[in-house]
């Protein structure tokens, strides 16, 4: 035959079909007779080379796949007909922003007809994945091939490469990029899920079972084979515990590595050393010591470990007793390289990093510290700073300096050091002995307990009284409060957004973000001279104050918030995390159209979502202040969990389909995630 003389590039095949592609773009579909022979059943002549093709799997009591995916150098993707009636004509097309490097026609669960979402159908799914990184998912009738509901998914910097893998019996894709991803639809809730693999690198991948693996992967990382499994579908994201001596209280990272500095105290607690000084002189093994053994550098094994949870050691007689140390921590192997004790009932209570500016460009480690100090009334015996150099993951202590009010709040500004001690903000030099004072604002409403910069300024976080904005001006070295809120709020913890926005949370359970007004300047002038007008601030507040742009209810006390992207390519958001081990997002609207959509989606998930308690919904997002500017994306993503005809009504109202409103939720997930 003339096809012979070509040579073959591409092929795709399943148990009854095959398909190649020959150079120039033919493309010759094949099948298995009853005899089991392999028949030539038509050609096609494309007119462009192929750079992918697919068949599609068989699907269960058929004979053969409808559809042939057929994927080509100019940015196309075809989809051609294998029945016989009309063998190879093309059906319908998509346009790609790139090359398509692989192809995946899989049969899932749909969103709209999953076991929630008012039926328990299932559609075909043509997957293509792009030499950008991008990832296309569109649906397919499986009865005319039309393509419809096209959704694109950022997945990494390689080209991604497609392989149909099994997930708890139900059919699934694996795409393979910069990293791995997972697609499946979870079976006891019928949600689609796109997961990235907390795993190497994978360069080929296909299914696998035996006994001793009923359902796993094959695949190849660099050049190993390696056999895995997938474990904990439906979670969203993977965590790995390392096991700590105390109460971990905040953590820095190591300027220029991958390292983390982390700082633990526990209150009415002893410290390692007494408890093996107790443990001695009892002759056993304190439970404080059993727990924390792989921390200490002790081997402990796994029945020791369950009894050390059991029972606690005993507990100092007095209040003001701290156990406390500093940790470096190594995140890719989960290592504690160094590991420094506090003694003396010192509590470590803040950390941070600086880089000095007349000691080239090392950071040295800063820890803000208490000596016997009692929580009510806040009593202390001394307070100080201690300055560590970090030379081959060692810290070195260098000198302390002592302080007249416990400092909650460290930060780095311009080569100094930013202090929080109490109600005074304090600027500091690195001395030879200790800190040097450089200059100070003692105005500040009840207690210092975080600090930004950027700039010339500075931003302030007070236990009672929210966020203050600061200058520092240079000229006569002076601490400037130009602008407060003026809403009281007990702030946890906050970060800038920008140069004049800042976004926090209180102890509450209120997330709230705030703006410096346009038209405020923080170029303040003292006509006077004198350093009583700033210093006269202290009842009267500061001159400016900063607008509320949002407002939202959490539910639990904010620990930790930050502006951040989760993803590589993924859309910047304010995320936070709850004491209670909660972690959200609050995924800023990139439209007018998109905030009205979640508005209204949210006022008819309202009616259709009673709560059980009979307390209204908004009633309790604004618990402590009127919700503002945030729709709930968790009561609008129960949409899908609604009956069908309840679907449609509210998909009705909001001028869409329903599979318009579970693609744009589907779309904003994906854009955070």
């Amino acid at each position: 035959d003339p096809w012979k003389k070509k040579s073959i590039e591409k092929g795709s095949a399943n148990p009854r079909q095959l398909a190649i592609s020959l150079a120039g773009g033919e493309v010759i579909y094949f099948e298995l007779d009853v005899a089991g022979n392999l028949m030539e059943m038509g050609t096609k002549e494309l007119g462009v080379d192929v750079a992918c093709l697919d068949v599609g799997p068989l699907p269960d009591g058929r004979a053969r796949s409808n559809f042939l995916a057929v994927g080509c150098y100019d940015n196309t993707v075809r989809l051609l007909a294998l029945d016989s009636q009309n063998l190879l004509d093309q059906l319908a097309s998509i346009q790609c922003p790139a090359r398509p490097e692989s192809l995946a026609l899989v049969e899932m669960a749909s969103d709209a007809a999953s076991g929630i979402g008012g039926g328990s159908g299932m559609g075909l799914y043509l997957n293509v994945g792009l030499s950008n990184g991008i990832l296309q998912r569109a649906a397919v009738d499986q009865t005319s091939g039309a393509i419809s509901d096209t959704r694109t998914r950022f997945l990494g910097q390689r080209p991604v490469k497609l392989f149909r893998v099994t997930v708890q019996g139900q059919h699934g894709v694996l795409a393979l990029s910069s990293r791995g991803w997972l697609a499946y639809v979870l079976p006891s809730t019928g949600r689609f899920y796109m997961t990235p693999l907390s795993y190497d690198v994978l360069e080929h991948a296909a299914n696998f079972a035996s006994e001793q693996c009923p359902e796993g992967m094959v695949a190849i990382a660099s050049n190993t084979l390696r056999i895995l499994t997938v474990e904990r579908l439906g979670e969203v994201f993977n965590q790995t515990n390392i096991p700590l001596r105390y109460t971990p209280r905040k953590f820095v990272q190591v300027p220029s590595t991958n390292q983390l500095l982390i700082i633990e105290s526990d209150h009415n607690e002893f410290s390692e050393k007494v408890r093996n000084r107790m443990a001695a002189e009892s002759g056993g093994t304190t439970s404080g010591a059993k727990q924390n053994g792989k921390a200490g550098g002790m081997e402990v094994d796994d029945e020791e470990e369950e009894s050390a949870v059991v029972i606690r050691g005993p507990v100092p007689a007095a209040d003001g007793a701290w156990a406390s140390c500093i940790r470096l921590v190594d995140p890719k192997t989960e290592e504690t390289v160094e590991l420094v004790e506090l003694e003396d009932n010192e509590a470590a209570l803040s950390i941070c990093t600086c880089v000095f500016h007349a000691r080239g460009g090392e950071a040295f480690v800063v820890i803000g510290t208490a000596k016997g100090m009692t929580l009510h009334p806040r009593q202390h015996q001394g307070c100080y700073i201690q300055v560590y150099r970090l030379l081959d993951n060692r810290l070195h202590f260098q000198h302390k300096t002592e302080v007249e009010d416990v400092p909650l709040a460290l930060a780095e500004f311009q080569g100094r050091l930013l202090v929080g001690l109490g109600k005074t903000l304090r600027i500091y030099d690195l001395g030879k002995r200790k800190l040097l004072r450089k200059a100070e604002n003692r105005t500040f409403p009840t207690m210092i307990t975080g600090i930004r910069s950027m700039g010339d300024r500075i931003y302030v976080s007070d236990l009672m009284e929210s966020v203050t904005f600061v200058k520092y001006r240079r000229h006569d070295n002076s601490l400037v409060v130009f602008a407060d809120d003026q809403t009281p709020r007990l702030t946890t913890c906050f970060c800038f957004l920008d140069y004049d926005t800042v976004a926090g949370a209180d102890k509450f359970g209120n997330v709230f973000v705030i703006r410096l007004p346009t038209s405020v300047s923080d170029d303040v002038d003292n006509p006077t001279g004198s350093r009583l007008l700033w210093d006269t601030g202290l009842l009267n507040g500061a001159p400016n104050k900063l607008d509320t742009l949002m407002q939202f209810h959490v539910g639990e006390t904010v620990t930790s918030i930050h502006r951040c992207a989760l993803v590589p390519g993924g859309a910047e958001a304010i995320v936070y995390v709850t004491v209670m081990g909660s972690l959200g997002a609050l995924l800023p609207s990139q439209t007018r159209e998109d905030k009205d959509f979640f508005t209204h989606l949210e006022m008819h998930m309202r009616q259709e979502f009673q709560p059980v308690t009979g307390r209204d919904h908004m009633s309790y997002r604004s618990y402590f202040a009127p919700v503002k500017e945030v729709a709930d994306g968790e009561l609008c993503e129960l949409f899908t969990s609604l009956p069908y005809e309840q679907q449609q009504k509210v998909a009705a109202d909001l001028d869409r389909s329903p599979g318009e409103v579970i693609k744009k939720l589907e779309d904003t997930r994906n854009r955070l995630l």
